[in-house]
Parts: C-alpha cells; structure tokens; sequence
C-alpha cells in the first residue's frame, strides 16, 4: 500500500507499506490478524520473505483443522517455533478476533479494556532539512495530536530538539532512535535532558539492556524500550537490571496479545507506564492495537493515527479518524469492530493463498 508520504528512520526509508494478512476460519465467522513485516530486516530480522515462509510451511500445519479452545492453546502449539514473533502473532491476534465475534462482544472488551477512547499521538519521520521538519510537526499538532515523537540518528538530534523546542516549548515531545547510537554517544543523549522531553525510545542496539540501564541510571530524560523487549522474559530483565522507565508495548513485536497483556500488567504493577507503539499498520493492525491500547495502564498517547496518516486509502471501513480531543473512539461492535474491505483489499494484495483442512 503506498504512503501518502516516505517515513524514513535512523537505519531505513519506506516508500510503501508491506504486510502479510491473516485470516483464520472457524464455521462461518473469520479473523483477521496482521502481520506487519517490511520488505528488509530493518526493525526485525522477520521480512515477508521469511514470514510467509515460516507461515505457510511451519504455522499452517500447527493449526490448520485443530480445536483451540483459547489464544493461549493456539499458541502453546505452536511454541515449537523459534522467534518468528510477528508471524505468531498475526495469527494469534486473528484468533483473537474470531473468538470475539463468536462471543459477539468487542476485542477490546475481550481483552479487559476499560477506556473508551486512547489517546493519539504521531511519529514524524526524519525530513529533507529542519525546517521541513517543523513544518511537518505543525501540520500535525493543528491536526489535533496530542503528542509529538521525531526520529533522531548521530548528527541530527540535539539541532532539530532545540528547533523544534523554540516553535512549540510546551508540547509533549519524545524522540526515538531506532538503536542507532552506542554507548560513546552518552554525552550526547544527556545533553537532551535540557528540553524536557517525555522519553528517549531505544537509543541502544536491539539486544543491549545492560548499557540501556547505565544511560538510564545517569540521565534524567526516562528511557522507553522498544526492540529490546520482545518477551515477557526479556522485560523481566529490564526490570531487575532498571533498563526503562517506560515502555512501548507492540503487540507483533511481543508474539500477540497473550504476552501483550501479561507485559502490561508486570508493568502496571511495577509502575511504569506503557504506550502501544505502530508499525505502519493498516485498519486491521490498527484495530488490534487500539483494543490493546484501552488496557488500563496505556497511559500515554499511543503511535495510533488517524488511517489517514499513512494512507490514501485504508483497507478497512469505516476508516479511524482523530477526535477532536486527539483521541480515537474504540470500536464496540464484535471484534475487531470495523469491517474488511475485501475489494480493497484485493486491489493492493500482490499473493493469496488459501489452505483448507
């Protein structure tokens, strides 16, 4: 699906939107879930290469024709596999999804939702020049977003705060790194406490908790973790080593909403806040994480945007818009609560296949 405009972070540029769709059949009602892999193994090693692979010749045979009688059973039979955490949980989401509609109640009443709408904010990718930039952020807040997040990398980081902090001092502003600085670059990290940002997301590599801990132990500016946590395991290690005071909970990311959930109550309990981070996602990823994000300890604006963000035209109906508090209403109609539109659908699908018992 093509992006009204490219996004491009530290370590890569998208053009167009690439995912996998799921969806499972039981009777005569149907799933969705979505798997929302790039192209490259940019943010993950998964691509769609290796997700349909791993899909079609390792996940169809785990589960085709079988009784489940929760997410959680699905998922146990198919614990065999390795990773792979956005293919699993494309399909554990779109299972999801199915048992919400057979019980004929919302994903997110399914899940424990208490909110009625989430708060939005908004992700703006590294622009052409700085000005550029705060032209992007202000279209963006006159669009009603609650919060404003910038990509930074080496080399552009502490201009563009400052620029930005001199048009619009009291807005709600994170950055987010994508791994893309080391250790070394402390000192510069720390200099960004001056502009009283919300968070640093992921300044470190994807698999460094250890120097996550240390940063965090010597800046004011909370770090929020993002590709560091892709288990329930690997959060209980950031919590005992003290890695994050915030974090970004992606349901792909974390293998689906079983472990999603299970995240977002250590958390809780712990008293870090959470957010539900985006990848892109079309109506149905985007529908999966608002019903997530109406779980009661996503406190913070989420990176859940209006459809019309990334897309001329979405693939579900009706589209997700912004309220006018800079929020999104969540669905209350079974499931998923929006509906797929199947001729848009097969306008921007490129391979279909279909398994049958």
């Amino acid at each position: 699906m093509p992006l009204v405009s490219s996004f491009e972070t530290s370590n890569w540029k998208e053009e167009e939107k690439t995912c996998i769709i799921v969806e499972l059949h039981s009777g005569r009602e149907s799933g969705y879930g979505e798997c929302p892999v790039s192209a490259g193994p940019w943010y993950s090693y998964e691509t769609t290469t290796s997700s349909w692979h791993v899909m079609k010749d390792y996940l169809i045979p785990l589960v085709l024709g079988k009784d489940f009688e929760s997410p959680k059973n699905l998922l146990d039979s198919i614990d065999s596999i390795r990773g792979h955490n956005m293919a699993k949980a494309s399909f554990e989401m779109a299972f999801w999804d199915l048992m919400a509609k057979t019980k004929r109640v919302s994903l997110s009443k399914l899940l424990g939702g208490t909110q009625t709408k989430v708060a939005s904010g908004v992700s703006v990718g590294i622009q052409k020049t700085t000005a550029k930039l705060v032209e992007a952020v202000e279209r963006f807040l006159e669009q009603g977003y609650r919060r404003i997040k910038i990509k930074i990398k080496p080399g552009q980081d502490i201009e563009l705060v400052t620029a930005i902090r001199e048009d619009f001092p009291d807005t709600p502003l994170m950055v987010d790194a994508n791994g893309a600085y080391r250790p070394e670059d402390s000192e510069i990290l720390a200099k960004l406490d001056t502009f009283d940002l919300l968070m640093i997301e992921q300044p470190f590599a994807w698999d460094d908790l250890v120097d996550h801990a240390e940063l965090q132990k010597n800046i004011k500016t909370p770090v929020c973790l993002d590709e560091s946590v892709a288990s329930l395991s690997d959060f209980k290690a950031a919590l005992a080593l003290k890695s994050c005071r915030i974090l970004n909970i992606k349901p792909t990311r974390v293998g689906g909403f079983t472990t999603s959930t299970e995240i977002h109550n250590l958390c809780k309990s712990n008293g870090i806040p959470v957010w539900c981070g985006g990848l892109l996602e079309t109506g149905i990823g985007r529908a999966h994480n608002i019903a997530l994000a109406s779980l009661p300890n996503f406190v913070m604006p989420n990176d859940i945007s209006a459809s019309s963000r990334y897309f001329k035209k979405d693939i579900v109906e009706p589209e997700f818009s912004l309220n006018n508090d800079g929020t999104i209403t969540v669905p209350t109609r079974p499931g998923l609560g929006v509906e797929v539109a199947e001729e848009k659908l097969t306008e921007f699908t490129e391979r279909r296949k279909v398994f049958k018992p």
